[in-house]
């Protein structure tokens, strides 16, 4: 089994290195291309949500009884919100069937029509058409792979650009990193930040330009993916009576990709028009929101969507009500149009180079190293926390200057690390408050509870809407979602992980020949979820070269390197209380405890870089093989 890669020390950001629980890593993003890519000088920028700098080397300014403080408010909160809601994930449902059922409809694409049954036999089968998809189609074109289908459920490729589509979408990650295959494409994105719908223009482009529509399955969802042992086959079926066979399958669902709704008495029982924002209905808004100008509008949630939406809501509705549990932290977004100057001035290969950069960017310097070594851990915690707390309390400032009623400027302040729920931008979503028809109900961690057929319910009063929006997110890192898998001697997989997620990478499972995941659990996790991705498609599509080129008809990860990677997991999962001290969200499984080993991969970006590597150049030694059938 792989040796665990040696010399690789990485700058953390946030309140990361040395605490390592089950959150996301953002690591900086430096861009230092000669030029500028809008009327900004790129050369020393960073990416990053602005903590003020949470290198440990950073000595405190104030008492820090005025941290403890904050920590003890920051504390308060979270109990409350567990008292609360102390069932954690079973708060919400994603099974929308019955009366439910319509939140799960798809806006975007005219009915079904009757096709024949697919019966045939692909060599790739991809679950889902998102950018895991794609990109690891890409690489597997470049190899010489021409059988490769995409399963999806919605009617395009394009995963979470394709199902969302509310006003305002756009993503939170500078689009020249975000966005993948930019050098491939021969594309440079038209802004800084890329809304939604170029994003999914870029989705549809890697299809046409890689011939992935010509096999392709659209409006279908795989129902089964079992291995047949005989035959060294994947045999799926769907929810339209298809029987398909594959020698590799990959499961490219995406993190989040099944939308729940929180489980509210009498929800169904509403009499006006509903929908969850990732199902936006512009038959009944208008595709310039324009048909609520006589509509009250309410909106349960305010996570990154309702960040996004909100505004554009409050611009166009009569009145907007937005009730708000637990506030996110918003920060200002400074996007900006392309320079075509800088876009005709980059070279081939400029975004793997940009990429390469990053990386690079956070490894630590001997001189930075010498400078942290005589810190002891105890005091890099503490350094950290408290510039984590600055930067908390910068945006608190910034909301007390934007927001002129004081009230409603308190309600919007997050009393949390930055970083235990996901940091959103948007720079009218603050100013969005001080217009005389949106207003802010604030229901101090317990969240709406009740609906009537009027409306929302909150300390005994109904607050009567014509329309209500569920921004209530999505199930997270879900592995086959609507679908059951069954592996050697047809073994489910979350059977097996009821046990405790045992995979290698988080893309491999012992049992579970010539299958692939993509964004689960045991990977790296990055803000900028593509760059993991990238990394992940690589490596698949190079198991599936090398399987391929050496005659192997199935592989299969030995429980030795699986266990292996299981420990590597456990050994690098944070040791202090950090993720149980959080506000409850999807970060920290909204509260509940949770194994060591179900999680997310928290050593280094390059050390997981490093990780896949080096399994690939011990493949022999880390999987079985099969001989090839031909």
């Amino acid at each position: 089994m792989p040796a665990k890669p040696s010399n690789i020390q990485t700058k953390r950001t946030s309140f990361s290195e040395p605490i390592r629980e089950n959150l996301p890593q953002r690591d900086p993003v430096v861009c230092r291309e000669t030029g500028k890519d809008g009327n900004h000088d790129m050369s020393q920028r960073k990416e990053t949500p602005d903590t003020h700098s949470t290198d440990p080397r950073r000595k405190t300014r104030k008492k820090q009884s005025y941290y403890d403080d904050i920590k003890e408010k920051f504390a308060g909160e979270r109990d409350l919100r567990l008292d609360y809601r102390p069932e954690g994930r079973e708060q919400y449902t994603s099974e929308f069937e019955g009366d439910l059922e319509k939140y799960a409809i798809d806006p975007n694409a005219q009915e079904s029509t009757p096709r024949p049954s697919f019966n045939d036999t692909v060599e790739v089968l991809f679950i889902g058409g998102g950018f895991s998809a794609l990109l690891t189609s890409a690489r597997l074109r470049q190899a010489g792979v021409e059988s490769i289908r995409i399963v999806e459920r919605g009617a395009d490729v394009g995963g979470t650009w394709y199902w969302n589509r509310y006003p305002g979408v756009a993503c939170d990650v500078v689009a020249y990193d975000y966005l993948p295959l930019l050098d491939e494409m021969g594309y440079v994105p038209t802004r800084h930040y890329a809304k939604g719908d170029e994003i999914y223009a870029h989705c549809q482009a890697i299809a046409r330009k890689y011939d992935l529509y010509q096999l392709g399955v659209f409006q279908t969802t795989v129902t089964s993916t079992v291995w047949d042992e005989d035959e060294e086959m994947w045999h799926l079926r769907t929810d339209r009576g298809d029987h398909m066979k594959a020698r590799f399958v990959i499961c490219a669902n995406g993190t989040l990709s099944k939308p729940k709704l929180s489980k509210i008495s009498g929800m169904t029982s509403f009499a006006g028009h509903s929908f969850h924002t990732s199902r936006w209905d512009y038959t009944y808004t208008g595709a310039d929101l324009s048909k609520l100008s006589d509509k009250v509008v309410g909106i349960i949630g305010t996570g990154a969507s309702a960040v996004q939406a909100i505004p554009r809501l409050g611009a166009a509705a009569k009145e907007l009500y937005v009730f708000q549990r637990t506030p996110s932290s918003v920060d200002i977004k400074k996007d900006w149009p392309t320079n075509p100057d800088w876009a005709g001035s980059l070279e081939p290969g400029w975004q793997a180079k940009r990429r390469e950069r990053a990386l690079r960017a956070t490894e630590f310097t001997p001189e930075q190293l010498a400078q942290r070594a005589p810190i002891s851990r105890e005091e890099k915690i503490r350094r950290q926390e408290n510039a984590n707390i600055d930067a908390m309390m910068r945006i608190h400032a910034k909301i007390d200057e934007i927001v002129k009623h004081p009230k409603t400027a308190d309600s919007l302040k997050p009393w949390y690390m930055l970083m235990c729920k996901r940091p959103c931008f948007d720079n009218d979503y603050l100013p969005a408050f001080n217009q005389p028809n949106v207003h802010l109900i604030d229901t101090h961690g317990k969240g709406i509870t009740e609906i009537t057929r009027d409306g929302p319910v909150f300390e005994d009063q109904t607050y009567p809407v014509d329309t209500l929006i569920y921004a209530t997110g999505f199930e997270v890192q879900k592995t086959g979602i609507y679908n059951q898998i069954r592996g050697e001697g047809g073994i489910d997989l979350n059977a097996k992980f009821e046990h405790g997620v045992r995979t290698m990478l988080g893309i491999h499972s012992h049992g579970y020949p010539n299958f692939f995941v993509m964004g689960g659990y045991q990977a790296s996790f990055r803000f900028n979820l593509t760059d993991v991705l990238q990394i992940q498609g690589d490596h698949i599509a190079a198991c599936i070269d090398y399987a391929r080129k050496n005659d192997h008809h199935t592989m299969n990860v030995t429980p030795e390197a699986e266990e292996w990677w299981v420990q590597e997991v456990i050994a690098n999962r944070g040791k202090t209380t950090r993720s149980e001290d959080c506000t409850p969200g999807y970060y920290n499984h909204e509260g509940e405890g949770q194994r060591r080993q179900d999680g997310n991969y928290n050593g280094s970006y390059p050390a997981y870089i490093a990780h896949t590597k080096d399994v690939l150049e011990k493949i022999e030694e880390n999987f079985s093989f099969s001989p090839s059938h031909d």
